[in-house]
């Protein structure tokens, strides 16, 4: 039995039945990472002693009081600009490179209350600013499939990690498609949860109105599990919103019915990904589902309007990144203000100062009523064409990206294109809506997600929608 190949369902279940201890599981995905990531380059912080330790720890505490949470002695990985208290939190920047966090996220809090072990901390685009994770001070990440193409981004490391089995699963950020077009540049799965589902404290924010922590594992149960243990309300993020519990949802499929947006079928999307896509959809039909095609008139405008709002509210909050209160420092110059432009010219990335420059560009007098305001105005018509849509249907599915993981390099020196690479997930972050990825398929060996999005808080309709493509694509 290879440990680091289990699921976290089937990691549980040998962990009561004292098949193997946590220990083991440990030491078996420390093991992949000390043989894979010197390629991959999934993880910026790997914890193998603190890991180890509370492996240990956990088998103790097993022995005595046996096994209650699905979680406990589980391997993950986090996402690094998600704080754990006393380890490194850099943000992929080279402005926190030897920052280290004095206290835990919320998130953070309640996986190690689940008793599950962090085997350490992974790559990202800089302040989960791209679409590759190719914009870290650290190097650029690997997709596993393929090492010469990218894992997708920002939570690149996070996706590329699970994927290489180099831990049970992780966690991600998802400010405009963070985990999702990760999950299916890899062929895992990704769940971005409704705004508020999640508490964002101890996220280092980017763009605050749209930020939200999310799961990745290599199965929908698993990330179902994740999500149980960090979802609720927290009285350290006020945005976080308290939700009842659904069990047991027990969806039919002959009940369903699920809305396609024609507006995601268009010119740009691989033929190959439409034509998998059309075929799963007519599968959902013959099994008796009812298929509703949908409009969502405004998704042209989304990511103009993702692009105007994101990077005012990312120079709002990178601001506090000066070289006197947070981080890397250039204490040379004539005055204050030298110190201000060499510490932040030396410190952020070309992109990160790209978002900061455009946003602070946007919310300058004279600008922010022409394209902020404005952009917050299209915001709303967004969110109205979702829940007209969701006055007809369950779900909408979509793709989740336009094509199958790119190569490397290929378009990094073009943000525009690079921009386009989100074209099918941002529309749910200005909505603020659940949304998940799931592997279907693959082209040329390069796998490609379906998107299923959900109404507010639905997330468990999701989650059971999922289940049910999966044992459809299984058959």
């Amino acid at each position: 039995m290879i440990l680091n190949n289990l699921t976290i369902l089937e990691a549980h279940q040998g962990l009561k039945k004292k098949e193997f201890s946590s220990e083991d599981l440990v030491r078996s995905c420390l093991d992949e990472i000390k043989k894979q990531d010197k390629k991959i380059n999934a993880f910026i912080t790997v914890l193998e002693k603190e890991a180890i330790e509370r492996a240990k720890t956990i088998d103790k505490q097993i022995a005595s009081n046996g096994l209650n949470n699905f979680l406990t002695g589980i391997p993950l990985a986090i996402k690094d600009n998600i704080l754990i208290q006393d380890v490194r939190a850099t943000a992929g920047s080279k402005i926190l490179s030897e920052y280290c966090s004095p206290y835990d996220a919320t998130v953070i809090k309640k996986l190690k209350d689940a008793g599950a072990i962090f085997v350490g901390k992974t790559n990202l685009d800089e302040f989960a600013m791209g679409s590759s994770t190719e914009n870290s001070f650290f190097g650029p990440t690997k997709n596993p499939r393929d090492l010469e193409r990218v894992p997708g981004g920002s939570s690149g490391g996070s996706a590329a990690a699970v994927t290489a089995k180099m831990c049970l699963g992780a966690l991600g950020s998802d400010t405009g498609g963070s985990i999702r077009q990760p999950a299916s540049f890899c062929g895992v799965v990704g769940l971005k949860p409704t705004y508020g589902k999640v508490s964002r404290f101890g996220l280092m924010a980017m763009a605050s109105s749209l930020d939200q922590i999310g799961p990745i594992g290599n199965s929908v149960d698993d990330v179902a599990v994740l999500l149980d243990a960090i979802e609720g309300k927290d009285n350290f993020d006020s945005t976080s919103v308290e939700t009842p519990k659904i069990e047991n949802l027990k969806l039919k499929i002959e009940n369903l019915r699920i809305g396609i947006p024609k507006e995601y079928f268009i010119k740009g999307l691989d033929s190959q990904i439409k034509k998998n896509i059309d075929h799963l959809i007519k599968k959902l039909k013959d099994e008796g589902a009812e298929i509703k095609e949908v409009s969502l008139p405004h998704t042209k405008e989304a990511l103009a309007c993702y692009y105007i709002i994101m990077p005012a509210e990312v120079s709002a909050n990178l601001s506090r990144y000066d070289g006197i209160r947070y981080g890397y420092s250039i204490q040379e110059g004539k005055n204050l203000l030298d110190v201000y432009l060499n510490s932040r010219t030396q410190g952020f990335g070309d992109e990160s100062k790209r978002r900061i420059i455009l946003g602070t560009y946007i919310l300058s007098k004279g600008y922010y009523e022409a394209y902020y305001l404005k952009a917050q105005k299209v915001r709303t018509l967004i969110k109205n064409d979702f829940q007209e849509a969701f006055k007809k249907v369950d779900c909408l599915l979509t793709p989740t990206t336009p094509t199958t993981a790119f190569k490397i390099g290929e378009k990094i020196d073009d943000p525009l294109n690079m921009y386009l690479s989100d074209i099918y997930t941002v529309p749910v972050n200005l909505a603020g809506l659940p949304a998940l990825s799931m592997p279907v398929g693959k082209i040329d060996k390069l796998p490609f997600g379906l998107q299923i999005i959900g109404n507010y808080f639905e997330e468990n309709k999701i989650l059971e929608i999922a289940k049910t493509i999966e044992k459809l694509i299984s058959k």
